[in-house]
């Protein structure tokens, strides 16, 4: 599996061994899941009638159903295997360390605070600079959704940006020369009812 999962990697521009990369996915799992395989006992007993009469289903995964929280825990290890060290991204886009930490206070470049310090996603830098536009898009963000809803918004295609006959994803249409303006209206609406 470790020949196999090494190729997966490099395909994918992951500069990371198997076993770091299945030690990323084990922090992730330990984060984002509970131990506790059964949801019903995270609630007293009115709460789990409520949440019944809701429509939810509070039974037990089966064995051979998958986890619906696998592809989470995946796209977490990805998020933090390739987010930027402040160093790296005051190398990538040219500063001082301390610029790239006044730009994260303003919320002009979003991070979290991990084992060694600020991470930046990568979404939000090109090759030698930060995405064109990302100001006005982190501004109208909204502060208390995680990181890795953040990416999975700014790297998904969205029907209200094409880019000629298809949905582009904020952060294509950034890269084009598209409006920011835009994609900020969009981000303003992350975490809201549709």
């Amino acid at each position: 599996m470790s020949a196999a999962l090494e190729t997966v990697l490099a395909r994918a521009g992951l500069k990371v061994t198997a076993n770091e990369f299945l030690t990323l996915v084990e922090d992730a799992a330990k984060k984002l899941t509970s131990p506790q395989g059964d949801p019903a006992a995270h609630f007293n007993d009115a709460e789990r009638v409520a949440l019944s009469e809701a429509g939810l289903d509070l039974t037990p995964l089966g064995e051979t159903e998958a986890d619906p929280r696998a592809r989470t825990v995946a796209e977490q290890a990805v998020l933090r295997d390739t987010a930027l060290s402040v160093n790296q991204a005051a190398e990538r886009i040219g500063v001082d360390t301390s610029r790239i930490r006044h730009r994260i206070s303003e919320r002009r470049l979003i991070g979290w605070k991990d084992r060694g310090g600020w991470r930046l996603p990568a979404w939000q830098f090109t090759d030698t600079d930060v995405l064109p536009g990302l100001d006005g898009v982190l501004a109208l963000m909204p502060v208390d959704q995680p990181a890795l809803v953040l990416a999975n918004f700014m790297t998904t295609p969205q029907e209200d940006l094409e880019l000629g006959d298809r949905p582009a994803s904020p952060r294509e249409w950034l890269l084009a020369g598209g409006d920011p303006q835009r994609v900020a209206a969009l981000a303003a609406t992350i975490g809201t009812p549709a």
